[in-house]
């Protein structure tokens, strides 16, 4: 295997006993940044590779929404069974990243939130979102990227009238469900857990099981709960015109980009998708900048999503393929970030 990480740590923490992992991918345009995985793994390398392919495909999501930043990944892998005693473990997660010095900064992810960066940032100032929800940011981005893809399959930029279906509606897809609703489009939702029904319904959106969700008829099918959820045997089974959605690693490999591009089925890559919410915590945080700057890098993502599709049809490839040309230009030739 090679490694083309600039840096990779795995620690057994002091304190919680867990394996800690941090992958830092790249620093070619900055520090890097990734969210804190806490998970359960059945081998702590299979948490190892998660780190590795979570933090490549960071650099890529900072490239593509114009940050002057790379990627990392944190990752603690959790035996099952286990509850672990969480503040030993963040704080065992806290003094890893301290000590690369400032190469590397970290927030929310699975398993972590808000409160558990205040944690970590007793022990480092390398940390954002500390008691800071993200996912309204990321919620303004995916309505941005929804509005380029249905520009780019019929024509026009509105939303209203359209249909969608979106799968999971917690943090980021409840406030997705209300921004799709407030522009006038069908929506029919749904999620593994029952009790977020009541979203749909206070929003007017249909419901159905996460099945029934997935293979819906509509104009454009949202992910926005857990990755995985694109394979050889779903795609046959869809019935959109488009997927886009903020969740994180849709396809279970790279080829299954080429599936949906057989089947005529947009696929806008989720590390555009899903930026909205690192655009606004990097900037505001880290960078310092103002509120119009952020919301323009995160109105942005539309522009970005319209250049990779653009591309696609030019060189006849996915845009996964086109996405990922375009973010290896950006970032060997840093000048280009704004």
């Amino acid at each position: 295997m090679s490694l083309e990480h600039v840096r990779v740590v795995a620690e057994r923490g002091p304190r919680s006993g867990f394996p800690v992992i941090v992958a830092v991918h790249s620093t070619a345009l900055g520090q890097a940044i990734g969210g804190c995985r806490l998970s359960v793994y059945a081998d702590w390398r299979d948490g190892l590779e998660d780190a590795l392919r979570l933090s490549a495909a960071m650099t890529a999501k900072a490239a593509l929404a114009g940050l002057p930043n790379g990627g990392g990944k944190t990752v603690v892998a959790l035996p099952a069974g286990v509850t672990p005693d969480r503040r030993a473990v963040l704080h065992d997660v806290a003094d890893v990243i301290e000590s690369l010095g400032g190469d590397y900064a970290t927030g929310p992810d699975v398993g972590t939130g808000p409160d558990d960066m205040v944690t970590i940032g007793e022990r480092t100032p390398y940390v954002f979102c500390r008691g800071y929800d993200s996912s309204p940011g990321t919620a303004a981005g995916v309505l941005a990227a929804l509005r380029a893809v249905v520009a780019d399959r019929f024509g026009s930029h509105d939303l209203a009238g359209r249909s969608f279906a979106v799968l999971g509606v917690g943090r980021v897809g409840g406030h997705v469900l209300r921004l799709l609703a407030e522009a006038g489009a069908r929506v029919v939702a749904s999620d593994v857990d029952p009790s977020r029904r009541s979203v749909a319904d206070s929003f007017g959106a249909a419901w159905t099981d996460p099945h029934g969700c997935l293979t819906a008829e509509v104009d454009v099918l949202v992910p926005a709960a857990l990755g995985g959820v694109l394979t050889g045997e779903t795609v046959p089974e869809l019935r959109c015109a488009a997927v886009a959605g903020p969740a994180n690693n849709q396809l279970d490999r790279p080829g299954t980009a080429a599936l949906l591009h057989e089947r005529g089925i947009l696929w806008a890559p989720d590390v555009v998708v899903s930026a909205g919410g690192i655009i606004h915590a990097i900037g505001t945080e880290l960078h310092r900048e103002t509120p119009d700057r952020v919301a323009a890098r995160i109105g942005g993502i539309g522009d970005t999503l319209t250049r990779i599709l653009d591309a696609a049809r030019e060189t006849s490839s996915t845009p996964a393929e086109a996405a990922a040309r375009l973010a290896g230009w950006l970032v060997d030739y840093p000048a280009k970030i704004a």
